[in-house]
C-alpha cells in the first residue's frame, strides 16, 4: 500500500523542485488578470520539459496539452495562478516581496501541484490513453476567470474536467469532496438611497435615508426565514452600511452592501427575486430614489455524481484518507466549467492552521508532491478506465 511518505521519497528530486518552485512563487504574487510574470515562469518551465503549450487568446494564463502515445477521450485538469490584495503576515522565509500582494489562497500551492502533474504525465506519455490538458487559469479571485477560458473553446472536446482547492481545515494527508453541491453561489449586492437631508431637530423637514435603510435591512433577512425553503442552505449577509457625517444632521444618503450565499439555481433567483420585490416595495412606501444592484458571481460546485467515487478511490490507492465532505459557503469560479462538461472539484488539506485569505496564511509543502501525483494518477487513470 502506497503511503504519503513514501510516495515522496521515491520521488524526491521533483518533490524538491515543486517545493522550491512553489516559494519560489510565493514570493512574487500576482493579482488577477495581471499574472504576467507567473504565466511567463510556468511557460518556460513547461517548455524545459518538452511540453506543449496551445495557442488560445488569453491575456494571462495558459493550457498546457500532452498527447499520449494511445488515442482515447480528452481529460482536463485545473489550477489557478491568482494572488490577493493582502499584506502578508505568515512566519515564513520566502514571505511575499511584492507588498500588498499574498497567495493567500493558496493558488500557488495549487500552480506547483499542476505543474507536477505535468511533468508525471509527461514521463508516462507513452502509455496515455488519451489527452490530458493542464489549465493554469488567471483570476479566480475575480470569480469569473473561468469563463475567459470557457470562451476560447479549450473544452468542446473534453469528457470531464478534475480540480483541486487545499483546504486548511483538513490535515494533510486528508482530500474530500461530495457528489452534487460543493460550494456555493456567490452574489454581490448593493443599494444606494437617494432620500433627503434635515436637521436632526425637524426630520419632518427631510426624507431619512437611515429610516429608510433600517427598513431594508429588517425586510431583506426575512428572506431566509420567510422565503427560502428550510430544507435549503442559503445566507444574506450585509457587510457594509454606510450613512450620515455627525451627530445633528439627517444625511441626504446611505449606502448598504452585502453577499448572498445559496446552493440550488432555484433558491439563488427567488433570493434576487425578493430583494428586488423588497426594494421596490420600500421605494414606493417612503417615496425615496433607491437604486439596486445585483452582481451576479459564480454558480455553486456542482459535482458530478458519477465521478466522486472515482475521484476518491484514486486517492486512496495513492496514499490519501479520502472521505465525504460538508458543501462549504466558499465561492470557486470552478462552476462554470462544470455548466459545459461534467467535472469533480476536490479540497486537499494543506494543514492550517489560519484560514484561506488570512494574512498569515500559509500551506504546508509536504502535502504538496502528493498532490502533483494524485493529478496525475487522476487523469491517467480516468483515460484507462474510458478506453476499456
Amino acid at each position: 500500500m502506497k503511503t504519503l511518505d513514501s510516495i515522496i521519497k521515491d520521488n524526491q528530486q521533483l518533490a524538491d523542485f515543486l517545493t522550491a518552485f512553489r516559494r519560489e512563487r510565493h514570493q512574487h504574487p500576482e493579482l488577477s488578470n495581471e499574472e504576467f510574470e507567473t504565466t511567463k515562469v510556468l511557460r518556460a518551465e513547461l517548455e524545459k520539459h518538452g511540453i506543449d503549450i496551445l495557442d488560445l487568446p488569453l491575456k494571462t494564463g495558459l493550457v498546457a496539452e500532452i498527447k499520449g502515445g494511445k488515442p482515447g477521450k480528452t481529460v482536463v485538469l485545473r489550477s489557478d495562478i491568482d494572488a490577493l490584495p493582502i499584506l502578508e503576515e505568515a512566519e515564513v522565509d520566502y514571505i511575499s516581496k511584492n507588498s500588498g500582494c499574498m497567495h493567500a489562497c493558496g493558488h500557488d500551492f495549487h500552480m506547483s501541484a499542476a505543474l507536477g502533474a505535468a511533468i508525471l504525465l509527461k514521463l508516462k506519455q507513452a502509455e496515455l490513453q488519451g489527452t490530458v490538458r493542464i489549465l493554469f487559469q488567471a483570476a479566480e479571485e475575480t470569480g469569473l476567470g473561468a469563463i475567459d477560458v470557457v470562451n476560447t473553446g479549450v473544452l468542446k472536446d473534453v469528457e470531464v474536467i478534475f480540480g483541486i482547492h487545499n483546504d486548511p481545515t483538513l490535515p494533510v494527508g486528508t482530500l474530500g469532496t461530495k457528489p452534487n453541491a460543493l460550494t456555493a453561489g456567490v452574489d454581490r449586492f448593493e443599494i444606494k438611497i437617494n432620500a433627503k437631508g434635515a436637521h436632526a431637530a425637524r426630520p419632518h423637514d427631510g426624507n431619512d435615508p437611515i429610516i429608510i435603510l433600517s427598513h431594508l435591512i429588517n425586510m431583506v433577512q426575512s428572506i431566509i426565514s420567510r422565503n427560502s425553503p428550510s430544507h435549503e442552505n442559503a445566507v444574506v449577509s450585509i457587510t457594509q452600511v454606510h450613512s450620515g457625517s455627525t451627530w445633528n444632521v439627517i444625511p441626504d444618503n446611505a449606502y448598504l452592501e452585502g453577499t448572498v450565499r445559496t446552493f440550488s439555481q432555484e433558491v439563488r433567483e427567488l433570493i434576487e427575486q425578493r430583494f428586488r420585490a423588497i426594494v421596490n416595495g420600500v421605494k414606493t412606501a417612503f417615496a425615496a430614489e433607491i437604486e439596486f444592484f445585483w452582481h451576479a458571481g459564480p454558480p455553486s460546485v456542482m459535482n458530478a455524481p458519477e465521478w466522486v467515487d472515482f475521484t476518491l478511490n484514486i486517492a486512496r490507492e495513492n496514499g490519501f484518507e479520502a472521505k465525504l465532505v460538508e458543501a462549504s459557503p466558499i465561492g470557486e469560479d470552478f462552476a462554470f466549467y462544470q455548466r459545459e462538461i461534467p467535472g469533480v472539484f476536490v479540497m486537499v488539506g494543506s494543514g492550517g492552521p489560519y484560514a484561506l485569505h488570512h494574512p498569515k496564511f500559509r500551506v504546508d509543502d509536504k502535502a504538496l508532491f502528493p498532490t502533483a501525483n494524485y493529478l496525475a494518477e487522476l487523469a491517467f487513470a480516468y483515460l484507462a478506465k474510458q478506453a476499456q
